[in-house]
């Protein structure tokens, strides 16, 4: 019988790559999730019965026991970028993490992969950084033979960072962003899938992965790149730290007082702490090259994804080749 694996978390954004990419392999690959009705786009990745999405509560020690029940390997893939409900930082990342990697020593899990963030820090003012550290430190509690990755920020056809600020360019002229002189080493989500991969078939030796992709941008050049991608003229407005607290707290103030019904998707104040670190990889740290993998450029892959950004979607290359034919008549 093939190999199981669970993966929590696993019709995310990293996650789905993840899951396609082990029934490639040709495990068996449970799904848990807290909406699995959600999460049927899973299942084709591999032949019938081979994908299946279940239910779980990663705040629960029973659902997360009764999902990994079997399982050959764990790989964690749940957290939140914006505290919502129940689902606090603390909750998400440090106790659910630690709550895993202790459910899969009991169980005796061979191999577990937890993914955590560049920038996870237990003295950081970020609530975020310092939950996503104290998940990596509970995690090794448990399972000190885990394999720990740490992306930087991920890019793909389904993010949430490419895609947001691209959507934004149809409101008008100008694109405010914050924390426009932060660099980052954006990675592509089938290689932090890859090296995920890697980590639960035994070619990792355990420890900490950060990863990132070949290109180190600041923030602003990133949206400058993607402009070019998406053939839009804006200005890319850095707005200035006080303006941009001002508007993370109008923000986080909607959401709290709508008791969570409109959330806060556009920048919240921990985020805007966040934004004063640089998110790169660490001299001296493991990486996707100590797995193998050769990153792939931003380049390569944006225009397959932002190309619905463009002033004439799928056909704005033939019509920017019209008006320059119309022109040089």
């Amino acid at each position: 019988m093939s190999k199981l694996v669970t993966i929590y978390g696993g019709s995310g954004f990293v996650g789905r790559y993840i899951a396609r990419r082990m029934a490639k392999e040709g495990w068996r690959v449970r799904v848990a999730v807290r909406r699995p009705n959600e999460a049927m786009h899973v299942k084709p990745y591999g032949v019938p019965g081979q994908v299946e999405p279940v239910f779980c509560n990663i705040r629960d020690d029973a659902s997360v026991a009764a999902v990994m029940a079997g399982a050959d390997a764990v790989v964690n893939c749940v957290g939140v970028l914006n505290e919502l409900g129940k689902n606090t930082f603390a909750a998400v990342h440090a106790e659910g993490a630690g709550r895993i990697a202790r459910i899969a020593a009991q169980q005796g899990v061979a191999k577990l992969v937890h993914l955590s963030a560049i920038g996870a820090d237990a003295e950081s003012d970020s609530a975020y950084a310092r939950t996503k550290a104290a998940g990596e430190a509970a995690v090794l509690a448990a399972f000190p033979a885990a394999v720990i990755l740490r992306p930087s920020v991920i890019f793909g056809p389904e993010d949430q960072f490419f895609n947001r600020f691209a959507a934004m360019t149809r409101l008008g002229p100008v694109l405010p962003i914050a924390g426009g002189a932060t660099r980052f080493q954006p990675v592509y989500v089938d290689d932090v899938a890859k090296a995920a991969v890697v980590a639960v078939t035994g070619a990792a030796e355990p420890g900490v992965y950060e990863l990132g992709g070949p290109e180190v941008k600041s923030f602003a050049a990133l949206m400058e790149q993607m402009l070019a991608v998406i053939h839009r003229k804006r200005i890319v407005v850095s707005l200035p730290g006080f303006v941009a607290g001002l508007m993370a707290a109008g923000f986080d103030f909607g959401q709290k007082a709508t008791g969570g019904l409109v959330e806060n998707s556009l920048l919240t104040r921990d985020q805007l702490k966040n934004l004063a670190h640089d998110n790169v990889v660490s001299d001296g740290s493991r990486g996707l090259g100590d797995l193998g993998i050769e990153p792939v450029t931003m380049g390569s892959v944006l225009p397959d994804y932002l190309w619905k950004f463009r002033p004439s979607g799928q056909y704005d290359e033939l019509m920017n080749s019209a008006r320059n034919l119309r022109g040089d008549i």
